[in-house]
């Protein structure tokens, strides 16, 4: 007699766990968006989306909350991608906020954009009236990500009280919001960054190349390397120098730390994140190193 395996990898799980959200939140709200950076959380989780609608497209648009900051080689593969899969993109720019008096830029050597998209994200949010964004934070990443829920509530404000949220049982989730009031949704929560890698290399998933090594001109601040980029506001006092690196995370280019790697291939990079005991955000982002609350002060007031 033929004997069949019903045993699910833990990726087939996870894969099934986080498309069952993804459908949940598509029937219960009326206007879904997903967050899209062009970085490794962020394909992933519109591979899922992909996958969770096919054969039909994908029912919502994406939106990238711009800095203006950003590396070209992640821009060029978001639009790229975009253009493939046939979504509606949009994009809420940080220097429109700041032409409308929105926000203020800062200045000073370690001044950043990141903290500015908390109010260029609530003014798309509103704008566009989406009542739930996808967005690909892995609870594995940092103290205040690991204090979310599934199912994220936000206020009228968009603020986020750890206090002032629903309890989640088992796959159960809570989408009843009021007006005025939003949720994020992370269907990635139970996902590690090794994962996420894995799933790459299983999907055949194409990256921006620099997630993989590359020779980049770089200067070192407060024991991370920085890209040399105008913005980065490099002092006279750090020197810039080539070095052969990589990039764990991607976001704002003027506080996003590279890592000196050699990894070049899909393979070596796994390797190299199985053997690290240091998260991708402690090691590569300049503005979570101000306080072991930084993140969450920014996701009190708005932030992703």
């Amino acid at each position: 007699m033929q004997r069949c395996d019903y045993l699910l990898s833990q990726l087939d799980v996870l894969e099934a766990e986080s498309i069952q959200i993804i459908r949940e939140v598509a029937a219960e709200f009326e206007r879904p968006v997903l967050l899209f950076s062009g970085g490794k959380d962020s394909i992933v989780m519109l591979r899922l989306a992909e996958k969770a609608f096919w054969p039909a497209p994908i029912p919502f648009p994406v939106m990238h909350v711009d800095t203006g900051h950003n590396f070209p080689e992640v821009i060029d593969y978001r639009d790229r991608r975009v253009a493939e899969l046939g979504v509606r993109l949009v994009v809420a720019s940080v220097q429109d906020s700041i032409d409308q008096g929105r926000v203020v830029e800062e200045t000073g050597r370690r001044a950043s954009r990141n903290r500015l998209q908390t109010t260029t994200l609530l003014d798309a949010l509103e704008e566009h009236q989406f009542d739930a964004a996808f967005g690909g934070a892995r609870r594995d990443e940092e103290k205040a990500r690991a204090k979310e829920r599934v199912v994220s509530f936000r206020d009228e404000f968009g603020q986020w009280d750890p206090k002032n949220q629903r309890p989640e049982l088992w796959n159960l989730y809570n989408t009843k919001i009021r007006r005025g009031e939003h949720v994020r949704v992370f269907p990635l929560s139970n996902w590690t960054e090794l994962d996420i890698w894995d799933y790459i290399r299983r999907e055949g998933l194409e990256l921006p190349p620099i997630y993989f090594a590359h020779n980049r001109m770089v200067f070192e601040r407060d024991g991370m390397l920085l890209a040399d980029i105008s913005y980065a506001n490099r002092g006279d006092d750090e020197p810039a120098f080539e070095a052969t690196v990589r990039y764990r995370t991607v976001g704002d280019a003027s506080c996003t730390g590279a890592v000196k790697s050699a990894a070049a291939t899909l393979d070596e990079v796994i390797e190299e994140i199985a053997a690290t005991r240091i998260t991708e955000r402690g090691q590569t982002r300049a503005d979570d190193r101000a306080s072991e609350a930084a993140m969450e002060d920014r996701k009190k007031e708005g932030y992703f």
